[in-house]
């Protein structure tokens, strides 16, 4: 049979029992009037926003695009969700490839709907998919109607879409089924599902009874699609053409430099609000990431705070401002409505900024940068923000660092060691960036110790700031206190300038996020390496000596603003296996790891009891049955330590920096 059936006369009638084609035309015109009102809407509205240039690199953006609209590499993640939708997206495609084959072998005669392309794609393989799409609307009708998971925004409105879904699936299904029985179809067998309807349906109706009930349901089905096509921009099917163009314009740097800077001076001068009060000063790129949220649920499902039960959810962050967007509050026009009220201002001063939520988004939105934006309105603006935040800027703006009870000195660490300032190594190849928490914090001092002495061994030429050094202002920018940030930033660059520093280590992800991406903003540009990564460096140029491994297992922390932010994986996975005899690695790591709980000023907050997010992640590395956990970040080190001691009862458990693991398995021959 099958051999037969590549005769290449093999097709089959277009159209089949339709008259009136010409309404179809009709129909299709009114539903692209329909939805392309509703697309013009919301490009009109982008287009209120303020300037964002995402539309350079275009090779980059493409292979993007590429990767993550086409590919889906981000929604394959879940495995559960993946199923379904891969079968209804790859169906939805093969269906419309399709239906322009039958309307350009109908519409310009165009020869196509022949022969062994007919029989294979337009018969077989569209069979597969259509079936696809069922079984995919089907799981999804289980997820949402039996499963329930927390994550996802369980209404009415999705499941309307999945049923207009199944039910165009279903009666394509049906037509194909009684156009195969009526006509006797010899090529029938080549659609499986089609012609199991048509062996059904002959044993129940005759051929004039399915002509009819053919008539009337493709034209029941063509009401179905051409409304469908009409209705998707004024729902959350919108992400269908959102969500290309959100990943095509998302960002090509790396996250952790995705805050962008406010010009201060033109603020004063125009009395403009510093920060996002209202959706008038989101960029288009900010209101087109609002219309592009498919409501997976991802980003709040990885998000730290939520996960240890704070109100944060960055979807409904991201939902609330888009409903304020679209529907102004009584009395106010579009666009000033304060945005803040719809962000629950409460929950701004959860996040930690790890940026868990972007990296999980399959549609690359970016709700840590509006979360800062909406956090420097309140601060620089308001003055209304958690108060042992407050203290902390306050530190900032008298002392030059967060810590405000610290009687330590910027040199402190270095008592005893052969350390120089840079005014004092003219010649000094690297700077070693204390910061302040390596050099204020007693526990990191030792860090910083290992670190300087790891350097010297390896005979690098290396200088400190001493106490020329400020916060780089990290903690100020996250908090939202742009101006201060400005203030240190500048300061910061004119003193690295002046000694003329070329490269810059430090132990701190956060100071290495800052001089990486954010000063050179400020006319600071310098080659700035994670320790971890310096340090490993040294270690394959032979200039340490050889390690000794101690006997004990490690299981690495991966801090966010040097894996997730950075991209720096490997580096100090490296030390901790030159160092350590075992490695174990934790459930959630590198680009999926968790959050210590620090970042984002909240190392300065007193989480409530029960809802720690550096207990969460103690009790995640303490799983791994590790001897030692190992970090890379002085506030990865103080929150850790801090869960591991209110977790690990009985067991010795220490949390350790990779440099002092590697001073200890060198330090001898050293």
């Amino acid at each position: 049979m099958l051999d037969n059936t590549l005769d290449s006369e093999a097709t089959r009638p277009v159209l089949w029992n339709i008259s009136q084609s010409w309404l179809l035309y009709v129909m299709f015109a009114a539903s692209l009037a329909i939805a392309g009102y509703g697309l013009y809407r919301r490009v009109m509205a982008w287009r209120r926003g303020q300037p964002a240039a995402r539309f350079d690199q275009p090779w980059p953006r493409l292979k993007m695009l590429l990767t993550h609209a086409i590919g889906q590499r981000r929604t394959v993640r879940e495995r559960y969700a993946a199923f379904f939708h891969t079968f209804l997206y790859t169906g939805f495609i093969v269906l419309f490839i399709a239906t322009m084959v039958v309307m350009a072998d109908h519409r310009f005669g165009l020869p196509i709907m022949r022969g062994a392309f007919y029989l294979w794609f337009q018969s077989l393989i569209v069979d597969i998919f259509g079936a696809l799409v069922v079984a995919g609307t089907a799981i999804a009708f289980v997820r949402r109607l039996v499963h329930r998971p927390r994550k996802l925004v369980l209404n009415d409105e999705s499941l309307r879409i999945l049923g207009l879904i199944l039910l165009m699936a279903l009666t394509g299904f049906l037509l194909e089924g009684w156009r195969i029985a009526a006509t006797a179809d010899p090529w029938g067998v080549w659609s499986p599902f089609g012609y199991l309807v048509a062996r059904i349906s002959s044993l129940a109706l005759t051929a004039k009874s399915m002509e009819l009930a053919h008539v009337i349901t493709w034209w029941f089905h063509s009401v179905l699609v051409f409304g469908f096509i009409a209705w998707v921009p004024y729902t959350k099917l919108l992400h269908i053409l959102t969500a290309p163009l959100n990943i095509y314009t998302a960002r090509l740097a790396p996250s952790g430099a995705s805050l962008k800077p406010l010009d201060l001076d033109r603020l004063a001068e125009t009395g403009e609000p510093m920060g996002v009060r209202t959706a008038a000063q989101l960029t288009w790129k900010d209101l087109l990431d609002l219309d592009a949220c498919t409501e997976c649920g991802r980003c709040t499902d990885v998000c730290p705070a939520n996960t240890v039960g704070k109100s944060l959810s960055p979807r409904d962050l991201i939902l609330d401002l888009r409903d304020l967007v679209r529907a102004p509050q009584a009395g106010e026009p579009a666009g000033i409505t304060s945005t803040v009220t719809a962000a629950a201002p409460d929950s701004l001063w959860q996040c930690t900024t790890c940026g868990a939520c972007m990296e999980a988004c399959p549609v690359f939105i970016e709700q840590m940068p509006k979360i800062v934006d909406l956090r420097r309105y309140l601060v620089m603006e308001e003055s209304d923000f958690p108060e042992t935040m407050q203290q902390a800027v306050t530190s900032l703006e008298t002392r030059g660092h967060p810590f405000r009870g610290t009687q330590s000195t910027r040199l402190d660490w270095a008592e005893g060691l052969p350390v120089k300032t840079i005014g004092e190594a003219l010649d000094a190849e690297v700077l070693l960036w204390v910061g302040c928490g390596g050099a204020l914090i007693e526990r990191n001092q030792k860090v910083v110790r290992a670190t300087a002495q790891l350097l010297a061994a390896a005979g690098v030429n290396f200088a400190i700031l001493g106490r020329e050094e400020k916060c780089t202002g990290d903690p100020a920018r996250r908090i939202g206190n742009e101006f201060l940030f400005e203030m240190l930033a500048r300061e910061n660059v004119e003193t690295l300038n002046r000694h003329a520093v070329k490269t810059i280590v430090t132990s701190c992800p956060h100071c290495f996020n800052t001089l990486r991406h954010e000063y050179p903003q400020f006319g600071g540009s310098f080659e700035v390496y994670h320790h971890s990564e310096y340090l490993a460096k040294l270690v394959s140029e032979g200039r340490l000596a050889s390690a000794t491994p101690l006997d004990q297992t490690v299981t690495f922390h991966d801090p966010c603003y040097l894996g997730r932010h950075n991209g720096v994986f490997d580096a100090p996975r490296q030390l901790v296996q030159i160092s350590s005899r075992r490695m174990v690695e934790m459930e959630r790591r590198r680009e999926n790891g968790f959050c210590c709980g620090g970042g984002g000023g909240m190392s300065f907050v007193d989480e409530p009891a029960g809802q720690r997010v550096n207990q969460e992640r103690a009790r995640e590395a303490l799983k791994t049955g590790a001897e030692v956990v190992a970090v890379g970040c002085p506030f990865c080190m103080t929150m850790l330590e801090d869960g591991i001691n209110a977790r690990r009862g009985e067991r010795d458990v220490r949390v350790m920096d990779v440099a002092e693991l590697l001073w200890e398995s060198v330090g001898k021959k050293a």
